[in-house]
């Protein structure tokens, strides 16, 4: 077998805090009572939690040896594709553990304020040169709710205008949540199949645009990893209609300093800053996803904005057709202030050769992988690439099976099944964070898997056999739902 980065270890068991605790045992000390003591009344209280009783070592090394547990972009290599797990610096973190800035109450007077405001503006003002938009709004939380944004504001664009249009145009290689936000606000998500070289042909779209159809919804590059090649001809034919164009910014670390995003004809962007711009992914967290759009579309955007005036920074909420308020206070804040210290720290050089780094090791991968599994689609890709498990039937090996293999050798498995243009998808992207060591250390784990598929088929369909949990019965969990602990 060859050594991965987690062909051995060590699992620590870790009992439940109950099974732990034993009486008089206390992991703090509270300061002298300085008011009378005070019975209360039974009824008041209720049933009181049987906490177990813990010290301050006990409380450490459980919380220490879950985390053991677990694996993340600071553990090792995360080539899920789409969503861009890129390394998330420190600094960033430290930024926004700033006194001033994370104690900064969102009720606080704007003269109070002016420094987190100061900070907000920039940022937006950042995000408008990065893409070429003309005005942006930070509040939405993540990237759907960024797409629910611009849809929100599509609508409102259109009953300004007095026109009554119900259907959008949505490729099938764009990300999974965009008809779901399209239908929120009431529009008939209209599918359209890409050409025969995984990109939007033109004719298809021009077939399909009327002035019924509010307009498309494109993710560029595409979840293929593919650059739209026709984008200003598909703008073109839908602004011909009336419509407009979103632009599913998901992708942007594969363009960063190297697409006018307005230039290709795109009305309205959202970003994900959990992906381009190095803030905390995943877990459930706070997210941001900033929507971008075209001097049309600016009354409609988010209120309040920050704006700058003579006398400093202020909140705007003069806007009599914006959507509104689509999150509470100003957006997670201390997200923004990671983004902004990223952009920062990178400068403008530095975001463009994010970019162009992200699309070599991209390609790289794509290169050491092409002989051991199919390329879905065999031409020159940008920052993912999707292959599939075609060459691994005849074995009857899965891309699940694979995927569970990794795990063995210590990798956590890039994306699969999706998108679903690809049966058996294998879906990688390795970022710009990634050294050409632990490149070619993934890609030789990886051809052992194939060559694994023909000589020991069972073990692969056995894995992971090296983790605390074994493979889980998916069929059973989704046919027959444990929803209580």
């Amino acid at each position: 077998m060859i050594q991965g980065p987690g062909a051995q270890g060590l699992i620590l068991e870790e009992p439940l805090l109950w099974e732990k605790g034993k009486p008089g045992r206390t992991a703090y000390s509270m300061p002298e009572r300085d008011v009378p003591a005070a019975e209360l009344a039974g009824d008041l209280i209720g049933d009181v939690p049987d906490f177990p009783d813990l010290s301050e070592v006990d409380v450490v090394r459980h919380y220490t040896r879950l985390s053991s547990w677990n694996f993340g972009i600071d553990t090792g290599m995360y080539p899920l594709g789409s969503c861009t797990m890129k390394y998330n610096p420190k600094i960033n973190e430290k930024m926004a553990a700033t006194p001033g800035l994370a104690s900064a109450h969102p009720l606080l007077e704007e003269h109070l304020s002016q420094g987190i405001l100061e900070l907000q503006f920039e940022l937006q003002e950042f995000l408008k040169t990065i893409t070429g938009m003309d005005a942006f709004s930070l509040q939405p939380s993540a990237g759907a709710q960024g797409e629910l944004t611009a849809m929100l504001m599509f609508a409102a664009y259109f009953r300004k205008k007095g026109e009554v249009r119900n259907k959008i145009l949505i490729p099938d290689t764009a990300h999974g949540t965009n008809p779901a936000s399209a239908a929120l606000c009431g529009f008939k998500a209209v599918p359209i199949v890409s050409g025969a070289q995984g990109v939007l042909e033109p004719d298809r779209v021009a077939e399909l645009m009327d002035d019924q159809t509010v307009g498309i919804m494109l993710t560029n590059p595409n979840t293929l990893g593919l650059f739209e090649e026709h984008i200003r001809e598909i703008t073109d034919i839908v602004h011909s209609h009336g419509g407009l164009v979103y632009g599913d910014g998901a992708n942007m670390n594969a363009i960063m300093g190297m697409v006018d995003i307005k230039r290709c004809g795109i009305d309205a962007v959202h970003l994900n800053l959990h992906k381009t711009f190095s803030t905390p992914h995943g877990g459930g967290g706070p997210g941001a996803g900033p929507v971008g759009v075209s001097i049309e579309l600016e009354p409609f955007l988010p209120v309040p904005r920050v704006v700058k005036t003579e006398d400093g920074f202020r909140l705007d909420t003069s806007s009599p057709d914006s959507i509104g308020r689509v999150h509470g206070f100003f957006g997670n804040v201390s997200i923004l202030v990671r983004a902004y210290s990223y952009i920062l720290s990178m400068g403008g050089k530095n975001l463009k050769k994010a970019s162009q780094l992200a699309v070599l090791n991209g390609v790289y991968v794509r290169e050491l992988l092409r002989d051991t599994f199919e390329l879905a689609y065999d031409r020159p890709c940008m920052h993912e690439s999707v292959f599939s498990d075609k060459k691994q039937q005849p074995f009857k090996i899965t891309t699940l099976d694979m995927a569970k293999r990794l795990i063995d050798y210590g990798f956590h498995p890039p994306t699969i099944y999706f998108p679903l243009v690809v049966p058996g998808a294998i879906m990688i992207e390795p970022t710009e964070t990634e050294c050409k060591e632990d490149l070619d250390r993934f890609a030789e784990v990886f051809k052992e898997i194939a060559r694994e598929a023909q000589a020991d088929a069972e073990q692969l369909r056995q894995a992971p056999t090296r983790t605390k949990v074994r493979r889980l019965d998916e069929t059973l969990a989704a046919r027959k739902p444990r929803l209580r602990g």
